[in-house]
C-alpha cells in the first residue's frame, strides 16, 4: 500500500530574485509520496517514452511505477538481489519494457503492464552492472559497464559480441551511445578516464578507442548537450564540474571550486554536492546542486572564456529533509498532455520522498521559483532533436 502526503503547508518567505532576469516563474511543492514505511532512499527517477509513467529505483533493490501527471501508484517490480545503478525505458517500438541494472551482475527486463520480469542477461556472478545504454546502427547493441570492463551482448539474442578490458583499471561508472552519434559510445570510470569508442564492426581495444579524456579524478556521472551534442559535461566524486568538446577531446572548462561557487551565488545553506546538469536545449547548461537538508538549486554554468557558476536560477525548497538523488524535469517532454501543465517535474531522495513541483502562483510556495530560460526550446527553434542530458 502506498502512502500519499496531501499538499504540504509551509510557511511562506519570499526569495529574492538573484539573477535580475525579468521573466521568472514561481514553483514549489505540489504534493509529496512516502515510497514506503521504512528507511528506503530513492536512487533514481526515469520517464517513460511516452510520460505515462515514470520508474522509481529504491534501496530496497525493487522498481515502483507511478504516474508523473498525478502520483497514482501502479505497481512494483521484484527481482534484483543487490543495488539498482540504472533504469531506463526502451524506445517507441517497446514502450512498455523497462530495463535495469544491478549490483547483482544482472541487466533485467520488465513488463510494466504486468510488473513482471521478461528477461535477464548475467554478466557474471562476481560482477557489477553500473551502467548500461542501447544503441548500435539498429539499437540492438547493449553496452554495460562492469566494474573495469566493458560488455557488449546483440539484444535480439542475447549473446555476448565483445568484452573491452583495457581501456580501464577501475570501475566503468557511466557507459552512454552518444544522442545522434548512435554508434559512437562514451565511457567514464572511477580511475578518472572517459573514453569514446567507434563500435561498428568486431569491437576491441586496439582497434575502436577513438580518444581518451584524461579528467584526473573518479568521475560520477557524465553527460552530452550542444547542438549537436558534440559537448560533454562530467561531475566527478568530489564534486568537480568541467566541460568538454568530445569530438578533439578539448576542455572548455574546469570548475575545481563549483560547490564553493554555487554556494555564493544564494542565500541558503552551503552546497553539499551536485545531483545532475540540465540542459535545455542548445549549450546552455545547469548544473543542479543541494544541501543536506534538502533544498535545490539550478545553477547556470559559463563555461566559454572565465568559467563561472551564476546565481541560482530555480529554488526548490521544502520538500524534502535529507540528500535528493534524482531529478525528473517535464521540461525535458517533447508536448506536454493538458493534465502535466505547470508542472516542473519530480525529485526522489534519501528521505523516500517523492515530490512533486508546481509551476504556478500557489500561495503555500516556500523560497521556490524558476527562470523561464530553464524551459525546453521549442523543437523548430532547435537544429537536433531531443536527447537526454544522461
Amino acid at each position: 500500500m502506498e502512502e500519499e502526503a496531501s499538499d504540504m503547508e509551509v510557511e511562506e518567505q519570499q526569495q529574492p530574485v538573484q539573477n535580475n532576469q525579468s521573466s521568472t516563474k514561481r514553483f514549489g511543492l505540489k504534493n509529496s509520496i512516502q515510497t514506503n514505511f521504512g528507511d528506503d532512499y530513492v536512487f533514481q527517477i526515469v520517464p517513460k517514452d511516452d510520460w505515462a509513467s515514470m520508474a522509481v529505483s529504491l534501496s530496497a533493490n525493487s522498481v515502483k511505477l507511478y504516474s508523473p501527471m498525478t502520483g497514482q501508484y501502479f505497481g512494483e517490480c521484484k527481482g534484483h538481489s543487490s543495488t539498482i545503478n540504472h533504469l531506463s525505458f526502451s524506445g517507441a517500438s517497446t514502450p512498455h519494457v523497462l530495463h535495469s541494472c544491478s549490483s547483482d551482475g544482472t541487466i533485467r527486463a520488465w513488463d510494466t503492464r504486468t510488473f513482471h520480469q521478461v528477461s535477464c542477461i548475467t554478466a557474471g556472478s562476481s560482477q557489477e552492472v553500473f551502467s548500461f545504454s542501447f544503441g548500435g546502427s539498429d539499437d540492438n547493441l547493449l553496452a554495460a559497464g562492469c566494474q573495469s570492463q566493458i560488455f557488449f551482448w546483440d539484444w535480439r539474442n542475447k549473446k555476448q559480441v565483445a568484452c573491452l578490458e583495457e581501456s580501464h583499471v577501475e570501475d566503468v561508472t557511466q557507459v552512454h551511445f552518444i544522442p545522434g552519434h548512435q554508434n559512437e559510445l562514451a565511457s567514464a570510470s572511477a580511475d578518472g578516464l572517459i573514453c569514446i569508442f567507434d563500435t561498428n564492426g568486431d569491437i576491441n581495444d586496439d582497434d575502436h578507442l577513438e580518444s581518451v579524456i584524461n579528467v584526473g579524478t573518479s568521475i560520477g556521472k557524465v553527460g552530452f548537450f550542444g547542438n549537436f551534442s558534440e559537448k560533454l559535461w562530467c561531475l566527478t566524486n568530489i564534486e568537480t564540474l568541467s566541460v568538454w568538446n568530445w569530438k578533439d577531446g578539448t576542455n572548455e572548462a574546469n570548475i575545481e571550486d563549483a560547490r564553493s561557487l554555487a554556494s555564493d551565488s544564494w542565500l541558503l545553506d552551503h552546497v553539499d554536492y551536485f545531483v545532475d546538469c540540465h540542459c535545455s536545449g542548445g549549450e546552455n547548461l545547469w548544473v543542479i546542486g543541494g544541501t543536506n537538508a534538502g533544498s535545490l538549486g539550478y545553477f547556470p554554468v559559463k563555461y566559454k572564456g572565465a568559467a563561472a557558476i551564476g546565481p541560482a536560477e530555480a529554488v526548490l525548497g521544502g520538500g524534502h529533509i535529507g540528500v535528493v538523488r534524482s531529478i525528473l524535469p517535464m521540461s525535458i517532454m517533447q508536448s506536454q498532455p493538458a493534465q502535466s501543465r505547470g508542472i516542473f517535474g519530480w525529485t526522489g531522495g534519501e528521505d523516500g520522498r517523492l515530490c512533486c513541483w508546481m509551476a504556478d502562483d500557489s500561495p503555500e510556495i516556500n523560497r521556490s521559483w524558476i527562470s523561464s530560460e530553464l524551459v525546453l526550446k521549442s523543437p523548430r527553434t532547435r537544429k537536433k532533436s531531443r536527447h537526454h542530458p544522461y
